[in-house]
Parts: C-alpha cells; sequence; structure tokens
C-alpha cells in the first residue's frame, strides 16, 4: 500500500495488551424496546465474535441461526458490540453481568427486527502505541493533516488472511477448481479478491495525488452513506464540498451491473480489473453485484495524547467497514503483541 502522507516516522508496539486495542460499535438506531428480537450488547476480551455467538446460543437455548451480529470483533481486543438473539419468550439469563471468563452482558433490550450485517454507523476505536521512536512534534504535525485531509480507505490486511493465504486460497479455488467448503468461507475468499481489486486501483490513485479529489467521470459518494452519483464536471461547490470531506471519489468492488465511472477514470479502472481478467469472470460467474467504496477515509473526532514520552494514545471514529490500520500506518510503522 503507497502512503499518502509520506513515509512512516516511526515504529511502535501495538496490542502489547488486549487492553490497547478498543473498539465500541455505534448503531445507527435505536432499538425500539418490543419485539421478538433480543438486543444484547456485550463487552468482550480474547473470544472471537462467532464464539460468542455460540455462548448466547448456549445461555439461551436459541439455535446457533438464530443469534446474529452486525460485524466481526477482533479476538486480541477489548471489545463491545451488539448482538440479536430472536426468542418472542423472555431471555433472563441474559442480564447484565459476566456471561463467562472474557464476556460479560452489559445490556439487553427488545427490538422489532433482528441485527443484520453491515447495520453499523460506525466503530469508536481507542488505541495505545508504546514504545514510540518517532519525533513526537513530527507525529502530532502528521496527525494533524490527517484530521485535514483525511487518510487513503485501504482495506487492512486482515482481510486478506495471515500471509495473504485468503487470496492465495481464492485463487486456487476460483481458477483451478479446488473446492472450499462452507458459505462463510466462500464469501471471505470473494471479498478478499474484491479488495484486493480495489486496494490496487486505491494505490495508482494515491500515486498520482487524486485520492482524495474528484475528477471528471468519477463517482461521488456522500460521507457516512452508500449513495455516490456520477461527476461531469467538478465545479467550485463540488471542489468545496470534497475539501471539507463531505463528498469523497469512489474506487470499485468489482462484480455485475451497478454504476461506474466515465473516461479516464473509467479506463483506469479498467486496466487495474483487467490484470487479472479470469478472476473477475469468475466474479462475474457468481453474480456477485459490483459497488463503490470510498477512496478516502475520514477519521472524525480523532484526539491524541502522550501519557509518556514514548507512548501515544489515539481516538477516533471510523465508518462501518473502515480499518484502523489504515490510519495508523499513514503515521507509524506498527509491530504487534508483547
Amino acid at each position: 500500500m503507497i502512503p499518502a502522507h509520506g513515509a512512516p516516522l516511526g515504529g511502535a508496539r501495538l496490542r502489547a495488551c488486549p487492553e490497547d486495542f478498543r473498539v465500541d460499535e455505534v448503531l445507527p438506531f435505536e432499538p425500539s424496546g418490543a419485539g421478538e428480537h433480543c438486543l444484547v450488547r456485550v463487552c468482550k476480551r480474547g473470544w472471537t465474535t462467532e464464539a460468542v455467538a455460540r455462548l448466547l446460543a448456549e445461555r439461551t437455548g436459541v439455535a446457533r441461526g438464530g443469534i446474529s451480529f452486525a460485524g466481526l470483533k477482533d479476538r486480541h481486543a477489548v471489545t463491545t458490540q451488539w448482538l440479536s438473539v430472536h426468542s418472542p419468550r423472555p431471555l433472563p439469563g441474559l442480564a447484565p453481568g459476566e456471561l463467562a471468563d472474557g464476556v460479560a452482558v452489559l445490556e439487553a433490550v427488545r427490538n422489532a427486527r433482528k441485527l443484520r450485517r453491515g447495520a453499523l454507523s460506525g466503530n469508536r476505536f481507542t488505541l495505545r502505541l508504546r514504545e514510540v521512536d518517532a519525533p513526537r512534534r513530527a507525529v502530532d504535525r502528521r496527525l494533524q493533516a490527517i484530521a485535514r485531509r483525511g487518510v487513503p480507505n485501504y482495506f487492512g490486511p486482515q482481510r486478506f488472511g495471515r500471509d495473504g493465504r485468503n487470496l492465495a486460497q481464492a485463487r486456487a479455488w476460483l481458477l483451478h477448481g479446488e473446492p472450499v467448503r462452507g458459505r462463510t468461507v466462500r464469501g471471505l475468499l470473494l471479498s478478499a479478491v474484491r479488495s484486493d481489486r480495489f486496494n490496487r486501483l486505491l494505490a495508482r490513485r494515491v500515486a498520482e495525488a487524486t485520492w482524495d479529489r474528484l475528477l471528471p467521470g468519477d463517482r461521488a459518494l456522500l460521507d457516512g452513506s452508500g449513495s455516490h452519483f456520477a461527476v461531469e464536471a467538478v465545479d467550485a461547490e463540488l471542489h468545496r464540498r470534497t475539501a471539507q470531506g463531505d463528498l469523497h471519489p469512489t474506487g470499485p468492488l468489482p462484480g455485475v451491473g451497478g454504476d461506474g465511472p466515465t473516461g479516464e477514470v473509467a479506463a483506469l479502472e479498467a486496466a487495474v480489473l483487467a490484470e487479472e481478467p479470469e478472476l473477475m469472470e469468475a466474479l462475474a460467474d457468481r453474480g456477485l453485484r459490483a459497488d463503490r467504496r470510498p477512496l478516502r477515509l475520514m477519521p472524525r473526532w480523532l484526539a491524541w495524547r502522550w501519557p509518556e514520552p514514548a507512548t501515544l494514545e489515539l481516538s477516533f471514529t471510523l465508518t462501518s467497514g473502515a480499518y484502523a490500520t489504515a490510519v495508523l500506518a499513514e503515521v507509524l510503522a506498527t509491530a504487534e503483541g508483547s
């Protein structure tokens, strides 16, 4: 991934312990207070989201298929997230308190509808980076620039599996017919292919210094929404709104159909997608609908402090589907673990 703000200013240690990486889900709605679904907000440490879903099924007697969640949260972190349990009957086992070692119920409230994948307005991150070996003033200036301009909205490395194994497995499956079991795993592999193409296109736009400005022919996306529109010409109003972070240029999540760019922007995207035509054909054969993703990510409510000379604490909110690693990579090269 090509950085937009310059090379990392130094190194740092991330996730020396799970408490150094905290994520809190932000719902886009208030639970209705009544209905067949029970929304449960949990705090977990050392658990995957899927393991918590199975735990809820076990404790409530509801089949695993009746448990849903909006997104996966990291195991090696302290995270709060919502899950929904489909059960018209009362669920006294979900009262606030410890559910298991490392999992606690914070609240449970009824809702008319189940919680679906992606049904988030964003995630709030609170990160602690230790052993920072970069000049403090330079880090402060870089973070101030990020607050103004944002960062390239790259998919993080976790999207592609350890050492990129998801991409390798996807190619073996889609191009050579190696079997893949499970709908969930196949979905992850298809997402890895689409994300890789997006990242490659975004890297081209970063190299051309057009990742944070609209070009004629772009599809412009309204910040915080999935709505995008065609840009025929970039007038003063579009330029102003883009500079303020209200609008962003977009890149492709390849598939079939959908509204795409025109002109030179379309030619650039076509060239990037044509680098692996067999994979693009395989995506189309599986009927994945093309979509757009913003090229720029604006960390909202970005704040930071230095509790110790070599320790940096960051907090910011990102839209759903964005990666905190995209923000960190523009400042410091991080190594994870103790």
